[in-house]
């Protein structure tokens, strides 16, 4: 099931998105992070288990552009389409919104090429590098993300 995070959510979600990214993954995302940006959150959770399988955040950047960000699923659930139905519930609430543009960073390309998203050059994507980018270590230099955008 796919539904909206919740705040008990958050400290689950913080050691899954981490662990990821000490796999280099992902990037780390702080506590404070998470509960500063919880409404961008949808979660997967397994019905037999009822533990959280997966999330994922639609973050609004500009009032025609978001992000899909801290896509996981854990790896005993994938290659089960629960990233796609992430994204599809995500991209969802981006259109209700009146976004028609979503981008991501990802270190996953063939996954979003699957979901109709596609590899732009970073700079075409000021707003990201300027408010986020700017401040991450691995900019500019060691940045190993690929710049992908869906029309929606």
């Amino acid at each position: 099931m796919i539904r909206k995070a919740k705040i008990s959510d958050v400290k689950i979600m913080h050691r899954l998105i981490n662990e990821s990214a000490s796999k280099g993954e992902m990037l780390p995302r702080s506590l404070m992070d998470l509960f500063s940006n919880l409404r961008d959150f949808v979660v997967h959770v397994d019905d037999e288990t009822d533990e959280i399988a997966g999330a994922c955040a639609m973050h609004i950047f500009w009032e025609n552009l978001a992000e899909i960000r801290s896509l996981y699923v854990s790896p005993s659930h994938r290659r089960k389409g629960i990233a796609t139905r992430l994204v599809e519930a995500s991209l969802s609430e981006a259109i209700t919104l009146d976004l028609f543009k979503v981008f991501t960073l990802t270190n996953q390309p063939d996954f979003f090429k699957s979901v109709n998203f596609l590899e732009v050059d970073k700079t075409a994507l000021p707003e990201k590098i300027w408010s986020d980018c700017f401040r991450c270590p691995k900019y500019p230099d060691y940045c190993d993300e690929h710049a992908m955008v869906i029309d929606l």
